[in-house]
């Protein structure tokens, strides 16, 4: 079973186990099948080898306090250290592989990878959603040999997200942060045959300005997208603040203040929407029938600069229609605030989320689909 298990550390702990918590029902329904489940995942970006500090140890603990029993961790990925332990195992059992990503077969896709990983199963499932825009081996190498499936948490990733693409619900309103806007154009466009409007915040929004002739300080922007930023207000769908939050430095302490949009002046960066594009954006979420929310809209993790992101995700999580967050860092923002509970759908994957609303289909998805022993 394939989990995205890229979860966050924090003192050699599991500091946010929102991926493991969530792959939970797929390994009970295995469990009470008499399936004894080999776990799989990568944490980090190691380089192909071992590294201590991408363990997946802290991982299968958490896994362990979670089902209140120990989770034993292989000593690698494939091989004749790890068969041994796949053996052994006894129906209902559980085994973690050490990290995927410590085999450079797994990013290379190499097929003799593929070939020992899925040696391991009988069957192979894919749970890992939040990776399944990677055409990595573990991802798309097994669905080619085993029979396959998805997990409950993918089917309901994808089903929640194809509801976005029907839109068939109005007014559809999407919020979109992030630092730049050549990462998110694809989705823009995707979004913009499908949006009633879209609320532009983050760093992003400063080459948007920068496109309407205004001054942007220190700002981060991109010159190269400035034209493209052109074309997208001239859909008139595509709203920007009329007032931001700057400083000259990006720290705690920072002495923040609001000025309008249109004349940010020079030597300071715009670091979050004001309190007047808050409330706009407030307000237009407040009438949505369906909502997407992704990326913050200003570098919340610091006080001077949360107030624009808390204000969406209070909004977000009042809005009367149906709601979903994309992931990533407006997913952290939600938890942040303790707002998750009042969200209809908030995904396990960023960056997987985002690619499936700008192309309709993914890697992981496509090699199930595929599969020419797809069991459901």
């Amino acid at each position: 079973m394939r989990v995205d298990l890229n979860v966050p550390l924090e003192g050699g702990a599991v500091a946010d186990d929102l991926r493991i918590t969530t792959a939970l029902p797929t390994l009970a329904w295995l469990r009470e099948r008499d399936a004894a489940v080999v776990v799989a995942g990568h944490l980090g970006r190691p380089k192909g080898a071992p590294d201590p500090k991408y363990s997946m140890a802290p991982v299968a603990a958490r896994l362990g306090e979670l089902l209140g029993q120990g989770v034993p961790l292989a000593p690698g990925v494939i091989g004749a250290a790890v068969e041994p332990y796949v053996a052994s195992l006894e129906p209902g059992d559980l085994l973690m592989l050490e990290n995927l990503r410590f085999e450079r077969g797994e990013t290379e896709d190499d097929p003799a990878f593929a070939t020992n990983l899925s040696e391991l199963a009988d069957t192979y499932v894919n749970e890992a959603f939040g990776a399944s825009h990677r055409a990595h081996a573990s991802i798309i190498g097994p669905p080619r040999v085993l029979p396959s499936a998805g997990g409950r948490l993918l089917f309901r990733e994808v089903e929640t997200l194809s509801r976005l693409l029907e839109a068939g619900e109005h007014p559809f309103v999407a919020v979109l942060g992030g630092a730049k806007v050549s990462d998110k154009l694809g989705v823009i466009e995707s979004l913009l045959r499908r949006c009633d409007a879209i609320l532009v915040g983050g760093a992003m929004m400063f080459t948007f300005l920068l496109a309407q002739g205004h001054s942007v300080g220190d700002s981060l922007v991109e010159a190269d997208m400035v034209e493209e930023c052109r074309r997208l207000l001239d859909t008139g769908r595509v709203r920007i603040p009329t007032d931001v939050v700057v400083a000259e430095e990006i720290t705690d302490e920072a002495d923040a203040r609001v000025v309008p949009a249109d004349a940010i002046p020079a030597g300071v960066k715009g670091l979050d929407i004001g309190p007047e594009t808050a409330d706009a954006f407030t307000a237009e979420i407040g009438d949505a029938a369906l909502l997407l929310w992704n990326g913050p809209m200003g570098v919340f993790e610091m006080a001077p600069f949360a107030g624009g992101t808390r204000a969406v995700a209070d909004a977000v999580a009042r809005c009367p229609g149906f709601t979903v967050v994309g992931g990533g860092d407006s997913a952290a923002a939600v938890r942040q605030f303790r707002l998750g509970d009042r969200i209809d759908h908030v995904s396990t994957g960023g960056g997987a989320s985002l690619e499936f609303i700008e192309q309709g289909d993914l890697p992981g998805l496509r090699a199930l689909r595929e599969s020419k022993k797809m069991e459901r």
